[in-house]
């Protein structure tokens, strides 16, 4: 059973190094995944409602420059300016997602990744409490999206491997999975 984080207590100071690096380690790991699957099944989904692997490795490229570099920037950078909202959620079919070279995706998320861990460590003792304006009401610290955005790239890591696991589970028909144990 998975329990919520504990979070730290009061007079600890959270430091930006384990997020950082959660993002360093996650780019391999997802790169990885994308590029264990042939070209045919990156486009696979399970439902029509689903994402495929490909367009999860395109949101994951749209969303280091459009969306968490962006605001992370603004929240350390200029503090208090509303950014735009974006429409991620609805970026794979607006933007042909599946219809995409998988490898150019991959390369492409990978830059993007590389040039936002370049950004970060490059920063100079950022006021991690600074925050912008949240489109949904409140505001975001600079501290809050950052961590966010290492937890992000685990959601669409645990999604990946749903994927795998429902590919390899339709392909096994009439066969059962069931013998590997709960998902």
């Amino acid at each position: 059973m998975m329990r919520a984080p504990v979070p730290l207590a009061q007079e600890e100071v959270v430091t930006p190094e384990p997020f950082i690096a959660a993002l360093a380690a996650n780019a391999p790991t997802i790169a990885a995944l994308v590029r264990a699957i042939p070209s045919e099944q990156a486009r696979w989904r399970p439902t029509p409602a689903d994402w495929s692997v490909l367009e999860v490795i395109n949101h994951l490229a749209d969303e280091e420059r459009e969306d968490f570099r962006l605001r992370l920037d603004a929240a350390l950078h200029r503090p208090g300016i509303a950014v735009p909202p974006n429409d991620s959620a609805d970026w794979p079919a607006a933007r042909a997602y599946n219809e995409r070279d998988p490898a150019e995706s991959l390369a492409r998320f990978l830059d993007e990744r590389r040039r936002s861990l370049a950004w970060l460590r490059a920063l100079t003792a950022p006021d991690w409490s600074q925050a912008i304006p949240r489109n949904s009401g409140g505001v975001l610290r600079g501290g809050d999206l950052l961590a966010a955005w290492a937890v992000h790239d685990v959601l669409h890591l645990r999604q990946l491997v749903e994927l795998q696991y429902h590919f390899l589970g339709a392909q096994a028909q009439p066969f059962s999975v069931g013998f590997a144990g709960e998902w």
